[in-house]
């Protein structure tokens, strides 16, 4: 960092009760400047690899005896279809047929919009401000012979447009998707997996240049501000940079409370970021100046709790066992029972792609098996309420021989980032 603006941020800090996290970005554009962007390289989904969803969801809607599944905008859509757009009160949805090419349906004056995005071979139905679009979607499953055949619902897809199919088809029998949108969505591809290993080593290094700028009096939603300008900068999307500080660890999502970097406390910052889609996730926890015996002793707990999780992680285990492996440890260790506090009061890990938080988690009770290509974080956070908490979390994906790290767990409280 150049002198000009370290000595610009710790003025800026202590200058105002309420710094703008503005005034902190202006203070470090000569130091962004030297940030390039890292994704160049990023390869997107190819056509082939597109087919090939299409394909395995339509093997397993026979498998099943589904005969089409209903999607509403979002990282499904996306991920079939290409489209990206928003949910409001006009219904755009994509259906997959269990053969044959898939079907948008969307307003009539949205239809251009929708299709830039569009990446897949797909017919488009359009609806009037005056139509019942559920009555357009019916169109399309009578003409291609689906209408008495159940009906996959994906699972995040909005009451109206489900009670309105039902209308519209009498007697339909609407089902879970489940089976077959989690069975592709849940298994990585090598090109999804290096999509998501680019944004993990974009947010890295978007914590190496945070972290070195990280001064007393700052506050976690200014130490945020420079995570996120220096992860775009770095060719992410940023989609979140928390930092709580001091007692404010304690809690794992933070607090309203404003509590301003201290000699002696506690720093956690949970970051992530996208690259063409696909989400990073990662948290780390330092203390601002020396630790106490205290704070060492509940870091190295949960560097070893990372590294059990790790370990419990095979191919055919329950998802669940890898928690109840982290919670065994951390009950040896004085902590729960359980999700008691002080202790892990939230489950190991979730599953990571598109969406930050995907099906399955790492939590006691799941019964799915872990299968190659499966991505999980890696988060046994110890949380103790009125002092701190400590939180790393780094991503994994599973591999025929185990899990394989996205990021390299640090080692040392000394060295946060490895």
């Amino acid at each position: 960092m150049t002198m000009f603006s370290r000595r610009a941020l710790i003025a800026a800090a202590a200058a105002a009760p309420l710094l703008s996290t503005a005034g902190l970005l202006r203070a470090a554009e000569p130091d962004l400047s030297g940030l390039s962007d890292l994704t160049g390289g990023a390869v997107p989904i190819q056509p082939a690899e597109r087919a090939a969803r299409l394909a395995r969801a339509q093997g397993l809607m026979k498998a099943n005896g589904i005969g089409a599944v209903l999607i509403e905008p979002g990282s499904s859509m996306v991920y079939f279809t290409g489209v990206e757009w928003w949910r409001s009160e006009r219904l755009t949805a994509a259906i997959l047929p269990v053969e044959g090419e898939p079907c948008i349906v969307t307003p009539f004056f949205e239809e251009p919009s929708v299709r830039q995005t569009l990446a897949v071979p797909a017919e488009v139905r359009v609806w009037q401000e005056d139509q019942n679009p559920l009555g357009i979607v019916a169109g399309f499953l009578r003409d291609r012979k689906l209408a008495g055949r159940p009906v996959g619902i994906e699972e995040t897809v909005r009451f109206f447009a489900f009670d309105g199919l039902a209308h519209v088809l009498p007697g339909a029998k609407l089902v879970s998707a489940n089976p077959v949108v989690r069975g592709c969505r849940m298994r990585k591809s090598a090109a999804e997996i290096a999509l998501m290993q680019l944004a993990t080593q974009v947010t890295l290094a978007a914590y190496r240049w945070t972290y070195d700028r990280v001064e007393r009096g700052m506050t976690g939603a200014e130490i945020g501000g420079l995570m996120n300008a220096a992860t775009r900068k770095l060719g992410g999307a940023p989609e979140f940079a928390l930092a709580l500080i001091g007692p404010a660890a304690a809690l794992p999502h933070g607090s309203r409370e404003v509590v301003r970097v201290a000699d002696g406390q506690v720093v956690l910052m949970d970051c992530g970021c996208a690259v063409q889609g696909y989400q990073s996730d990662v948290s780390r926890t330092w203390v601002h100046g020396t630790a106490s015996k205290a704070q060492r002793t509940v870091w190295d707990q949960v560097a070893r709790g990372q590294q059990v999780a790790f370990a419990a992680a095979r191919i055919g285990a329950a998802a669940g066992s890898v928690d109840d492996a982290v919670r065994r440890y951390y009950e040896s260790q004085g902590y729960g029972p359980g999700y008691r506090l002080p202790g892990l009061t939230h489950r190991t890990g979730h599953g990571i792609g598109l969406d930050g938080h995907e099906p399955v988690n790492l939590v006691h009770g799941e019964t799915t098996r872990l299968a190659t290509g499966m991505c999980f974080s890696d988060e046994p956070g110890l949380y103790l309420p009125g002092k701190f908490g400590v939180r790393l979390e780094d991503c994994f994906h599973m591999t025929d021989a185990g899990p394989r790290w996205f990021s390299t767990p640090p080692s040392s409280i000394d060295a946060p980032l490895g």
